[in-house]
Formats: C-alpha cells, structure tokens, sequence
C-alpha cells in the first residue's frame, strides 16, 4: 500500500518537475499561441464565409426582385380582391335566368359564411402553420429549394396559404427561382397589411375547383359546394367539406364530373382517396375527434354529388338571349366606363378604335365583377314564342346551298331551311318583352332578330314615304297618285312595277297603302327626296343607312343596305306613339355585387312626326289588316285588337315582312333564307305572304295567352285634333267639281287640317260615251242615242302627269277597272272611224234564239234586231251576241260609231208565218187630196239588253 502511494508521488513529482521545467513551459506557450490562431484563423474564415455566402444569396435574391414594384396597401388591395366573380342575369321582374357566359364560374362569399369545418380542411391540408408564420416558412421553402436543386423526385412544396394567393392573383404560374423570390417577397409583405381573416377569405374565393354539375369550370367554396354538392358553403357538411378541401392540389383531377355536360366520371377514385388524406389530416392535426374522423371515413360521399346545375342552363336553354344580353350589357358598361374617363357618348360611337377598347374594358368588368343584369325580357312569353317557332309547319321548303368547308377547303351542298326574326316591343316604354332569333342556335348562331340586316320591303312605305310625305305637307290620306307605266329610272324600260305587275290608275294614297302598290309609293317618294325623308329614318334607330341609301328611288320600297328586325318594328312604334321615337332595349338595371345600382335605363323619347301625321298613318294601316294585303290575319288571330300594320316582300321574294302595332305592342316578323334564295309561292296551300302572317298570328297568341292585358288592350288609337274629314275627287284629290260629283268620283277621307285641298279640281269634264265589254269611248254626234250613255266624265292626263314628271304613254291607264270610274274616259278613248259601211252579217238560230259572231270591223258600237222590217231589239257590242225571238222574220244590222248601218243580213223564219191582213181599198186620188197625210211614227230608241233569261 505504502509502495503504490509513493509511485503516485513519483509520477506527480516528475510531471510537475516537466511542467514547470522552463524549457518545457516556453514550448507548451508557443503551441498553444499556434493552435489558438488557427482555431481563430478558422472562426474568422468561416464567418467571412458566412457572410459571403450569405451576401451572395441576398445579392441573387436581390437580382431576383428588383423588378417587382414596392406595392402599396391600396395596390395590394386591389390585386388580391380583384377576382372574377360571375355576374347574374335576369328575366323581367327579377325571375332569375342564370349566370353569364364565362370560361370560369365563381361566386364571393364572406368568411363568416363559410362552413368551420371547410377552413379547418383548407388549413390543414394546405397550410398547417397558416396561424403562426409571416407569410412564408423559411423550413418548407429551404426543403423545396434542396429538393429542386438535387431534382430530388419528392417534391413536397413550399407554399403557404398567402404565397399561393399572391401565385393566383398577381403573379403566374411560372416555375423559376425569380417568380419564388417574388412570391416570397410579396407574401411578407401581404402578410403586413392584411389579418389572417382576410388573407383566408380571398384564398377561399380564388382558388379552383374543378368543374361543376353542368361541366362548367368553377372557382370559390361557394360555386363549388353549390356545383357539387347543390348547397351553400355555410351548410356543408364535414365529408363535403374535407372533398371540397382536397380539389384545388388537382382541381380537374379530383373533380366527379367529366367535361361532358358534367357527367359524373367512371373512376372517382383519386376524389375520393384525396378526401380521405384531407380528413386524416384534419383528424392529426386536432380539427376533429377521432369518431367525427371515424363517421367521415365511413361516409358515401358520391350519393352527395348533384347530376345537374342550373349554372349550365344560360346557354344551352337560352342562346340567342344569353348572347344579346352580354352583348347589351358590354355596351352599357363601355359607355359608363368612357364617361369616367372623361368622353361623350357621341366620341365613343365616332371612333371605331375607342369603341372597341372600351368594349374590351367592359367585357373584362362584366365578367369580374359579379354584376346583376335586369332585363325587360318576359319569361313566359319567350319561352312559348320559342314552342311556337319549333311547331310551326309552314315555313317553306329546305333549300340547297353550296358551302366551302372551312376544314377541307372543299365545297360542300347543304339544305338551308327557312329563317325567321321576331320581336315584341312595348310602345311606351320601348321595352323588348321578347324575341325569337331563329330556329336552330345550333345550325345558324345570328339573331335574325336584333342583328341580321336584311331589306325591308314594302314596309318601308309608311316609314320613309307616306309619313313624311304627310309630314312635309306632300300627301294625305286622300292625295291621288297614278299608277300607271312609269319611267323613273329614265327612259327604257318601265320602273317601277307591281307585285302583280298590273296597273291599278288613279288610286289614293290610302289605296295605294292598303294594296301595296308600288308605283304610287316611288312617284310620291320621287316628289319628297330633296327634302331628305331619310332623315325621319335616323330619328327612328336605322343606323344602317348608307349614301346611296339617301338618294336612291328604290329605297321607298325597301331596298337599302339593311335593317334589322328589331330596328323596323321599333320604328313602328313611332305611330303608336303619337309620333315620338322612343329606343327599344332590354337592360333595364345593372347592380353590382353589393346591391349598388351602376346602370339604369331611362326612356328618352325623340319627336318624329306630328300627333296629326302619326295618326292618319295608323289609319292608313288599320286599312291594310282590314281590307288590304293582310286580311288573312283576321281567320288565324284568336283576339281583335286595334292592330295597324304593313307586309312587305323583298326583291324577287327574298324577305317576308309583317310588322303591326296597337295601343300598346308593336310586333313584327321576318321570313327569309340566310342566303338570298325565293321564297317558294306557295307552300301547303298557302302563299309566302299568308304564311308570315300565320306565324305572326301564332307568336302573337302565345303572347296573348300569357298576358292578354299586355298584348290586347281595351283602348284604340286616339285621333287628335287638328284632323278634319273632308269629301275630294277621286280623279285628282283636289276639291269636288260639278263633273267630278256628276261622275260619281266624289270620295271622303280623313285630312290634317293644316293641309286640306283648296283648289277645285279641274281634271274632268262631262262627256257622253259609249260602251264596248268594260271599254268606253267617246261619242260622235252622229253616234245613235239608243247606243250613247250620259253622264260619263273626260279625265285631262295633264295634271297625273306634273305628278308623274314625264308624259303618260297610255292614259287609258289612268282609270281604274273599278265601281263609278266605269264612265270615265281619258283624251285617247276615241274609237277610230273607218269611214265605211258596216258589211253585212251572217246570223243563225237555234230553236227561236238568234245568234251571230262580232263583226269584224273594230267601230262597230251595235247592233239592230228586226222582225219583219220592224226594229225590236238593240244589243251593244261587247255584249253576249244572242236575241231569244218570237215568231216572225228576223234579219240584223251592225251599227258603226258614226251611225252608219250594215245592209240586213240573211233573214231567219222563226214560228208559223201571220196570216195575211185584209187587204184595203186603194185610194182615190180625191181623197189624197183632200185627207192629210199621216206622218211614220218615230222609232223610239231603247237601251234594254236581252239576257235571254
């Protein structure tokens, strides 16, 4: 024991000996002064390196985001709430219609709206820490930035909830280091100006989820618990909630429904198994219980699955409106937008450039913003407009069109079908109440009723040529117009001309509307054009009309660049108006999000024509339903209202017009091929014009039997003052003279007093003439009385021709084939005389009737009966040539206009012969003398034509 301490004592000893040897200490200071210089030679080098390292990283970094402008809060506000959100549209008196028409479908909603257990799915599958960082997580970024570095085949991601808001709404979808840097950069600063609450709130409205029941692209909780699952956000349940959670990783990945009209895919199995990673992380992360996790799991959540969605009825139920209304609203926006930037209206129309970047400006607001479009379109009637247009069965037959195909380059035949146009404005208002925009949106996607322009036919005269001829003074109901071969285009050939290419002479303007005549209608448009009536035409909405259109002739009858159905039936209005413009539309408000109203529309009535001129045009019309061109609607209308209206035929049958308004309602429809083809005459019976008014009978029905008050009030149109009835001659519209009353013309008619006739006509004299068929001809003096008629009139073609503006070829034209004007003649109704004796005739019977031919001669006016030297019959030429005789001998002469007779022709014996008279005592030559002589009795001449009854 004492032998080992004193080992230790000899070991210390020698140790403390080595330690304190000087030698020993002065080479243990230099090591260790070596060793401690390394030691802070190497903490010196590894902090420069820190820094180095580090400065580069915050240089690169820099060098990343020195582009990205330093946004302010309001800057950041706005980009990070600027989402799209779909704007609503509306039937009439609020009655919903659906969404607009977008590429994405998305509804806001404020977090205190949603389901917990939708943001606690949300936090938990997307961003664990979300209440504890700043924006980012510096672990999770340095794990993806190792990750991309070494393309490492994990790739688990570094994004919080506030960097994918900035992805989704400032910046894209780009993968590089300096779209992460600015990401990172933007998230800090996100994170600074906006709570937790907000920050969530718009993630929950911009993310992507998938597709709805209606195969539409959807984004924000609410769209899709409504597109999904056909609830609100605030009502999901925790299945729904953790599915909903799970889409935006793969939206269309995830997503039940196929883009198939949102069928409901066949294999739901990455959904599905992407639910239950969402609820598993809900459960770990303290969300829920382990029996909500539990029931969750067990849950068959595709019974949830809604298998249809309203949103996706816009288009596919209402096409044309659905179009008409985003394009509507695009042009009510654009104007609001200009207008805060500074311009007119009249500035944006006039430069094209302008126009469309506003439009541009108003899409993209319209689609953004969440807007709620009113419009005046009546539900009920639209839809039962659109039954009536796919039953109607007499449209006319397919017609073949050769196409280039766009795909091929190779022509192709096709069968076009008839087309239609309709629409139904509200006189007051201007209201379009409904419309029909064709037959197959599929086939054809322009609205024949609000855009494609076609020529207007004849129902173009009240709007261009009698209104304004009456407006100006011109015309009246009771004007007279010729309507006769005219030359308006110059000499050659004769224009214009009839639909049925007859001539009807001298008619009123009244007349003329109701019939439809052409001539009249360019003769009185020819007397006004200098005066531009056109410009009647711009104060009604044609905004069409081109340069030509203002000077051409042929524009009376409709024969201009083009105008819509739309345009045409609004313009009707005017009359129904009492002569004001009052613009059709069909965005009656526009409110944003919030209720706020931006647009609403206001009436704005434009004075056309006088209460005066407006209303005898409408009593012209009345005419046209009544007893002229559209009769036809009588038999097929199942109400009587006070319609007044117009048909029109486009050039060689290419267009088919009915316009008609009342008190309250103007209506019209159009007929046509989208190529220019003839419409076929007759189709089933029934002529192209009785088939236009069939179908607009059958639309006006419908209307009717939805709202009768509407389309058929109890009310008619109300004649002002200042219009007095006065009596006119038929033969010049001037006032009755003594012949024109003696002839029978005198006729009667509505006038604005402002424009009565003055002068006393002084177109006709009294004439005697006679008669050939439905032919008259003036009388000789030597013409017999038995073959003269009296108190016929002699018409002067001098007056219709200042109207016409060139020499009438033919005045014979002049009177028409009608009523008193059968005693009317005209300066060539001279029968010319041959100068020679009528030549004997040939006659013959049958039984006791005697029959012959004409005679040959073309100035023979009559012809003579005898029997037995004895006239008993006088018959006109023209007449049926047959006298039903008595017993007796029978011969017969032709009378010439001269009065010169034809010698007897053959005799005929008809019966037993009369015995023969007792023979008296020849005279004395005394008692000759003294006896006076009797004189013959005179023939007494006699108009009564044998009927042989």
């Amino acid at each position: 024991m004492n032998q080992e301490k004193k080992g230790w004592k000899d070991i210390l000893s020698s140790l403390q000996s080595f330690f304190t040897n000087k030698k020993t200490v002065k080479s243990a200071r230099i090591t260790y002064n070596v060793v401690w210089n390394l030691i802070l030679l190497f903490i010196i080098v590894m902090v420069i390196g820190a820094g180095f390292a580090g400065g580069a990283a915050a240089g690169y970094f820099a060098s990343l985001v020195k582009d990205e402008p330093i946004r302010s809060y309001e800057q950041m506000k706005k980009d990070i709430y600027n989402y799209e959100e779909t704007s609503e549209l509306y039937f009439d008196k609020d009655v919903y219609l659906g969404k607009l028409r977008t590429d994405l479908y998305r509804e806001e909603v404020k977090l205190e709206d949603v389901s917990q257990y939708l943001i606690d799915a949300v936090v938990a599958t997307e961003d664990e820490y979300f209440y504890e960082h700043d924006g980012v997580v510096p672990k999770a970024i340095l794990r993806a930035v190792f990750q991309e570095v070494t393309n490492s085949s994990l790739q688990s991601g570094g994004s919080t909830l506030t960097q994918q808001l900035i992805k989704n709404q400032i910046l894209t979808n780009e993968v590089s280091f300096e779209r992460k840097a600015k990401e990172i950069l933007l998230a800090l600063r996100l994170e600074r100006f906006f709570d937790k609450e907000e920050i969530l709130e718009a993630y929950l409205n911009v993310s992507t989820f998938g597709r709805n029941a209606a195969g539409n692209n959807i984004a924000g909780v609410q769209a899709a618990a409504e597109g999904i699952f056909g609830v609100d956000v605030k009502d999901l349940t925790l299945p729904q909630a953790a599915f909903i959670a799970g889409l935006p990783q793969s939206p269309f990945g995830y997503t039940p429904y196929s883009s198939d009209n949102g069928k409901i895919k066949e294999n739901l199995e990455p959904g599905l198994t992407r639910m239950k990673t969402v609820l598993s992380r809900m459960y770990t992360g303290g969300a829920i219980t382990q029996a909500e996790y539990n029931e969750a799991i067990e849950y068959d959540i595709t019974k949830d699955f809604i298998t249809e969605s309203e949103d996706g009825h816009t288009i596919e139920e209402y096409p044309w409106l659905t179009f008409e209304i985003e394009k509507r609203a695009v042009d009510v926006l654009s104007y609001i937008l200009a207008e805060k930037d500074g311009y007119e209206k009249d500035d944006i129309d006039s430069d094209e450039n302008l126009k469309a970047e506003y439009r541009a400006l108003a899409d993209r607001d319209l689609r953004q913003n969440g807007y709620n479009v009113h419009t005046t379109i009546n539900k009920d009637i639209y839809d039962k407009m659109q039954d009536v247009t796919a039953n109607f069965q007499l449209y006319g037959y397919d017609k073949t069109e050769v196409i280039v195909n766009p795909e091929t380059g190779e022509k192709e035949e096709i069968k076009e079908p008839v087309e239609l146009g309709a629409i139904l404005i509200e006189n007051k208002t201007g209201k379009i109440i409904s419309f029909v925009g064709g037959r197959n949106f599929k086939r054809e996607q322009i609205n024949h009723a609000t855009a494609a322009k076609r020529a207007n036919g004849s129902t173009m005269k009240p709007l261009l040529v009698y209104a304004p001829a009456m407006e100006l003074g011109k015309l009246q109901p009771g004007s007279v117009l010729p309507d006769v071969e005219a030359y308006l285009n110059g000499p050659g050939s004769p224009w214009p001309s009839n639909y049925d290419k007859r001539y009807s002479g001298l008619t009123s303007a009244r007349y003329a509307l109701t019939r439809s005549y052409n001539v009249p209608a360019v003769i009185a448009y020819k007397n006004i054009v200098n005066q531009r009536p056109t410009t009647f035409l711009e104060k009604m909405g044609f905004t069409s009309l081109e340069k030509d259109d203002h000077t051409n002739l042929s524009a009376a009858l409709g024969s201009i660049a083009g105008v819509t159905v739309e345009e045409n039936v609004n313009a009707y209005g005017t009359f129904a108006n009492g002569g004001q413009f009052v613009d059709a539309y069909m965005i009656d408000k526009i409110t944003d999000k919030d209720g706020n109203v931006v647009y609403q529309h206001e009436v704005k009535p434009v004075d056309v024509f006088s209460p005066q001129t407006a209303y005898l045009t409408i009593d012209m019309m009345r005419d046209v339903i009544n007893r002229g061109t559209a009769t036809s609607l009588h038999n097929r209308l199942k109400f009587s209202s006070d319609w007044a209206g117009k048909t029109g035929t486009g050039h060689n049958y290419y267009d088919s017009w009915f316009v008609a308004t009342n008190p309250n309602v103007s209506f019209g429809v159009w007929n046509g091929y989208d190529t220019q083809k003839s419409l076929d005459l007759n189709y089933k019976g029934v002529s192209y014009g009785a088939r236009n008014i069939y179908l607009w009978a059958d639309l006006m029905n419908a209307a009717y039997d939805v709202d009768p008050k509407l389309v058929d009030p109890a009310e008619r149109f109300e004649m002002p003052g200042g219009i007095v009835r006065r009596s006119y001659c038929g033969a010049s519209g001037l006032l009755p003279s003594q012949a024109c009353s003696d002839a029978g013309l005198v006729q009667t008619d509505y006038f604005n007093a402002k424009y009565v006739p003055t002068k006393v006509d002084d177109t006709l004299s009294s004439s005697k003439f006679v008669r050939i068929g439905d032919k008259q001809y003036f009388a000789l003096d030597s013409t017999p009385a038995e073959f003269v008629e009296n108190g016929g009139a002699t018409l002067d073609p001098s007056y219709m021709e200042s109207i016409l503006g060139h020499k009438i070829s033919n005045p014979s034209q002049l009177v028409p084939n009608r009523g008193a004007w059968a005693k009317t003649l005209v300066s060539n109704s001279r029968m010319s005389e041959n100068g020679r004796t009528p030549a004997k005739l040939g006659i013959s019977n049958d039984g006791k009737t005697i029959k012959w031919n004409a005679h040959p001669d073309k100035d023979v006016i009559g012809y003579r009966v005898y029997n037995d030297g004895k006239k008993v019959g006088t018959l006109k030429a023209g007449s049926k040539l047959t006298f039903k005789a008595g017993n007796g001998n029978f011969h017969v002469t032709a009378v010439d206009i001269a009065g010169q007779e034809s010698p007897p022709s053959n005799v005929i014996k008809i019966g037993e012969e009369k015995p023969e008279e007792p023979k008296e005592p020849k005279e004395t030559t005394e008692s000759k003398k003294t006896e006076t002589p009797e004189k013959p009795e005179k023939e007494k001449p006699t108009d009564k034509e044998n009927d042989n009854e």
